[in-house]
């Protein structure tokens, strides 16, 4: 028996519009809830499965148990692979499991440590990390170490984001303007009542050293990777940057994320923008489209990844800034073509059939 799997959280976009996707494509689709997926494996019986991973979905907004969660799901996927390397080696000939991206390569993305790492290695142009001996020396990231990394760096603005962290969680933008002593945070965390560390999913900026200091403190904290902010490319008095989907090899979608602030994740009521209307030179578009199938090659056991770009302000110089295993949820594509996803169902359609 052949077998389709998508392993997920019901009622999530993700997972109506891939079945929506897979019904197109004429590809039958067994659905596992990440609850009940060790209930699942024990009763399946397919000599032959494709799965599919969508994350879990999280309903904490809790910054304090961003760290936790994520480890629960890298504890997870690690016992997935295991499950379906043992069931492989205990039935060979009669049993075959593949992913359309493994467990091990999410983990491996999930770090954006260890991602940068691996892009810089194959000399991919990255958005530069700074400070980065902290954590491979374990040494402790708080606002002190901050000030004086960009103190003797000479550094007025950085971006910062818990390494574990996905949705803009924790993500910040800080301005230090040494010579006046004026700051500026711009970050969706909040030290509600004082204590309470939160992701309120909505950008909010802070200028008071008092406050500025103790959410710096709280985000830094988390551990996390902390990067030169780089003036974007303009649009229309918008700052921009881009998100391709690259699956196969091939790039199939990328976007324009236009915002007035500094963080252009786009369920920050920042826009989204087809990239024909950015105007961008041609060069420009097939150095994205290079750029993003060289950055996938780094990691071959994916096969569909959500890559962030930076456009250099007036020279256009691409940079990566970051990849995402799970990165195949855009929302202009799904409530139009849907082609990313059923890109995925043909793929697990060739594979099985």
């Amino acid at each position: 028996m052949k077998q389709a799997v998508i392993l997920g959280s019901p009622d999530t976009k993700r997972t109506i519009y891939f079945k929506q996707a897979a019904e197109q494509e004429g590809l039958p689709v067994v659905f596992v809830d990440w609850k009940n997926w060790r209930a699942w494996q024990q009763n399946n019986s397919a000599e032959q499965m494709f799965i599919k991973i969508d994350p879990p979905y999280w309903t904490s907004c809790s910054l304090e148990a961003l760290n936790q969660l994520a480890d629960d799901y890298i504890e997870q996927l690690a016992a997935l692979e295991l499950w379906a390397n043992e069931q492989m080696q205990e039935g060979i000939g009669k049993r075959t499991i593949a992913f359309l991206n493994t467990p091990s390569a999410i983990i491996t993305l999930l770090d954006k440590q260890i991602c940068k790492q691996k892009l810089v290695q194959a000399k991919i142009p990255v958005t530069e990390t700074v400070g980065g001996e902290a954590l491979l020396c374990g040494e402790q990231q708080n606002a002190d170490w901050l000030l004086d990394i960009m103190r003797r760096q000479h550094i007025a603005q950085v971006f910062i984001k818990p390494l574990k962290g996905s949705g803009a969680a924790g993500v910040s933008a800080f301005r230090w303007q040494q010579a006046k002593g004026q700051m500026a945070l711009y970050t969706c965390a909040l030290l509600q009542n004082g204590t309470e560390f939160i992701n309120t999913k909505r950008l909010r900026h802070f200028s008071d050293p008092s406050e500025v200091i103790p959410l710096l403190n709280q985000i830094l904290g988390l551990g996390c990777i902390v990067e030169r902010w780089y003036a974007k490319a303009q649009y229309q008095g918008f700052s921009y940057d881009i998100r391709a989907v690259v699956q196969e090899g091939t790039v199939d979608f990328m976007l324009g994320r236009l915002s007035k602030g500094p963080i252009t994740n786009l369920h920050l009521n920042n826009h989204a923008l087809d990239i024909a209307e950015l105007a961008l030179p041609e060069r420009v578009i097939e150095e994205l489209r290079t750029l993003c199938q060289k950055s996938a090659a780094c990691f071959p056991h994916l096969r569909s990844v959500g890559i962030d770009i930076l456009l250099e302000k007036d020279s256009f110089k691409p940079r990566i800034i970051e990849m995402n295993a799970q990165g195949d949820l855009i929302y202009n594509d799904i409530y139009h073509e849907n082609y990313i996803y059923r890109h995925q169902a043909r793929i697990i359609k060739d594979w099985l059939y």
